[in-house]
């Protein structure tokens, strides 16, 4: 049985006590602390950790502990009690914050920052969207008609207010007020607001979506702090969030819907011309780099571009494509296995993280075997790009693939597929990619991904490119 209480202990022990800690979060997979002495911190106890599916960071300030989705979520939580329970000098964060490094350039702070509004929604995501296909299913074969109703109004009532949510995100990230920023963005979603013209045009509740929400409580947000900065206290009150409220949401309707619901057309239009055009060639480009983006913080971006599509299209084609990537991990880790047969250690940490790994949490595989190894890695990006281009393929004869949700990915994903021919082909066709990939990363690594003559080898140490934020 899981102890996260017990696993939160013994991260603490073995990163140098309370007294070392200075910052505690997570993302999705990661409990993420900032340490005051790095040497402190004792790596090779913690790889050990049952519960821990690997380590990346250690001799830098800047730790971070793979523990999977959902676990993470109970260990940082009972981290940050037993700090608060021992007065450490801890500063808490919420989800995928971190305390800057000097390392990050501007790009990757903003990409981070916008990440930050849209990771902690990702559980409910999730859970509609699994709703949402369990719904689809007894819809289409006419099972439990007087549920199905029910069932869609659950599944549909997150997405249709999702707006407010990152209004309200938004703000508390930027420096806001949180419920200022959800107000601003709720006017994007109110039904009214078909009355008002803009641009010689009635606009339609929800255009701009998620797009126009982030515009208009960053915009709030700017409003907000200029008013606190001239008003006094007793002014202050009444008229700053009456301003923030005001100015905002004139701009909202009058600019920033209009501007962002032509941007959001874009994106969809843009990703669809992308797979029905070029499928194969983009799936190859996406399974093959995104673990490089991953590293570099770019892919961040993507998360605005996920959620804007499922608010279109209800899924986001995207995501079973750059799935692959960890797909291709998998196979190029079976493929050292296999070679590396008397190194017991590195075998001992692909066996452990395998599991991990089908699931789609990929970070053990990375940190632990084929980044290590150089030349794997690298082999295993062309498992990713064999079955992105797999998928691709099916998109360019019209059979697209989409998640209706993003976070999971590998086998994780299965419950959250669903296409324009219907979940049961887009299940297909993602089994297939998976399968390309784990061959092609198999195989490609066997072949390449080492030296000639190779029989054995050591993994050397890990260093630390992970930009904070990847997940």
């Amino acid at each position: 049985m899981r102890n996260d209480t017990a696993t939160a202990s013994a991260v603490l022990a073995l990163t140098g006590g309370p007294a070392n800690i200075r910052h505690v979060t997570h993302c999705l997979t990661r409990l993420r602390l900032t340490v005051a002495d790095p040497a402190a911190v004792d790596e090779g106890s913690l790889r050990a950790l049952p519960g821990v599916l690997g380590v990346i960071g250690a001799g830098t300030p800047s730790l971070q502990v793979v523990l999977g989705p959902g676990v993470v979520d109970t260990v940082t939580a009972e981290v940050e009690r037993q700090l608060a329970a021992g007065a450490g000098a801890v500063e808490a964060g919420s989800g995928s914050d971190v305390a800057p490094t000097p390392r990050k350039g501007p790009l990757a702070a903003a990409l981070r920052r916008i990440a930050n509004v849209f990771v902690p929604l990702i559980p409910a995501l999730i859970g509609c969207g699994i709703l949402a296909g369990v719904n689809g299913l007894l819809t289409n074969a006419g099972w439990l008609p007087g549920l199905t109703p029910a069932l869609s109004a659950i599944a549909s009532g997150f997405m249709a207010l999702i707006a407010v949510f990152v209004g309200y995100q938004t703000a508390k990230e930027f420096g806001g007020t949180p419920v200022l920023g959800g107000a601003v963005a709720a006017v994007i979603v109110y039904p009214g607001v078909a009355k008002v013209t803009a641009f010689g045009v009635h606009l339609s509740p929800g255009q701009g979506g998620v797009l126009g929400a982030l515009a208009a409580a960053l915009l709030g947000t700017r409003i907000e702090k200029w008013c606190r900065g001239r008003l006094p206290g007793a002014l202050d009150v009444l008229f700053t969030p009456t301003v923030t409220v005001l100015v905002a949401g004139l701009a909202t309707l009058y600019g920033l819907m209009y501007a962002a619901g032509a941007v959001a057309t874009a994106i969809g239009t843009g990703a669809n011309w992308l797979l029905t055009t070029t499928g194969p060639f983009a799936g190859l480009v996406l399974g093959g780099l995104f673990l490089p983006l991953v590293m570099l913080g770019l892919h961040q971006a993507l998360i605005p571009i996920h959620t804007t599509l499922i608010e279109q299209q209800g899924y986001t084609v995207l995501l079973p494509l750059l799935a692959m990537a960890g797909a291709g991990q998998v196979g190029g880790a079976l493929a050292v296995y296999v070679r590396l047969r008397h190194d017991t250690r590195l075998r001992t940490t692909i066996r452990s993280a395998l599991p991990a790994g089908l699931l789609g949490v990929g970070e053990p595989l990375i940190y632990g075997v084929s980044l290590p190894l150089g030349r794997p890695f690298v082999t295993a990006c062309v498992g990713g790009a064999a079955g992105g281009g797999f998928v691709g393929f099916f998109a360019l004869l019209g059979e697209k693939v989409g998640a209706t949700a993003i976070g999971p990915s590998g086998w994780a994903l299965f419950p959250l597929l669903t296409g324009n021919q219907g979940p049961a082909a887009a299940i297909a066709i993602y089994a297939g990619g998976l399968l390309t990939a784990y061959a092609v990363g198999f195989a490609a690594t066997l072949a390449f991904g080492f030296r000639r003559g190779t029989t054995r080898g050591t993994t050397p140490p890990v260093p630390d490119r992970t930009p904070a934020g990847s997940t």
